[in-house]
């Protein structure tokens, strides 16, 4: 490949990505120091499946490895939904080691890491995920990396792809949070799980409103696919459906 071609990457809601050669241009925010500490942390401590920071280009954007392999669409196989799930595990055990000092800006919050919080992905769906012939192996689009803890990324990824975002048959979607909890392995049970996603959703909702709010153009680019309104409604309608899928757990 030309190392002077771009090519619009797809993946993500966000949008703006672009490859150049075997490298990822990005555009960068407030945020992005925070999040070149987070990936920088993963690769010292050899997390596999995460794009290295290379720096940035004459443009200003971010300079990322390129991951190799394909996106997923919104229906993942069982194995590797469950691949995921074993390496969001040793993702949260490796960042739990993390713990960057004084006021951090990310694209969602400011702050201190709190006492109980870890620095989530916040954004990890089917469509961030990476794969090979071999199977699911790494995750991109790590701007709305954050304080927070581990359900909130586990809820995130039910709420997404197990789906509880939309209507489905209740036993599948209790079958594939009981999967989800058996492949993380960390003490959550599917319950547990099914009662943190509406409540994820909502956080969706606030800071995707805010970032509109503020200017933030990659929020305001979600506004053509009617965020915030539809996951306010669409988590309004799951906690109505809980009891269903509660059921088959």
């Amino acid at each position: 490949m030309n190392d002077e071609v771009e090519i619009a990457l797809p993946g993500g809601n966000v949008g703006g990505a672009v490859r150049v050669g075997d490298t990822v241009r990005r555009p960068t925010g407030p945020w992005t120091p925070a999040v070149h500490g987070l990936l920088n942390h993963l690769a010292a401590a050899g997390l596999t499946g995460v794009p290295r920071v290379l720096g940035f280009d004459d443009q200003g954007r971010e300079v990322l490895d390129f991951l190799p392999g394909e996106s997923y669409g919104e229906h993942v196989p069982d194995d590797v939904l469950a691949d995921a799930m074993r390496w969001l595990r040793e993702y949260h055990r490796v960042v739990a080691s993390y713990r960057p000092e004084g006021v951090l800006v990310w694209r969602t919050s400011q702050g201190v890491l709190g006492p109980d919080e870890i620095v989530c992905m916040h954004d990890f769906g089917y469509y961030n995920w990476i794969g090979t012939d071999a199977g699911f192996s790494g995750v991109i689009d790590w701007d709305m990396a954050g304080p927070g803890v581990p359900l909130d990324d586990i809820a995130f990824t039910a709420w997404s792809t197990a789906p509880l975002a939309r209507p489905g048959d209740p036993a599948y979607q209790a079958a594939r949070l009981k999967l989800m909890a058996a492949a993380y392995d960390g003490g959550l049970t599917p319950l547990q799980i099914l009662e943190g996603a509406p409540l994820r959703a909502l956080r969706s909702a606030r800071v995707i409103r805010a970032g509109q709010l503020a200017g933030d153009p990659g929020m305001l680019n979600l506004a053509k696919s009617g965020e915030p309104e539809n996951s306010l409604r669409r988590s309004a309608d799951l906690q109505r459906r809980i009891p269903e899928i509660a059921a088959h757990l």
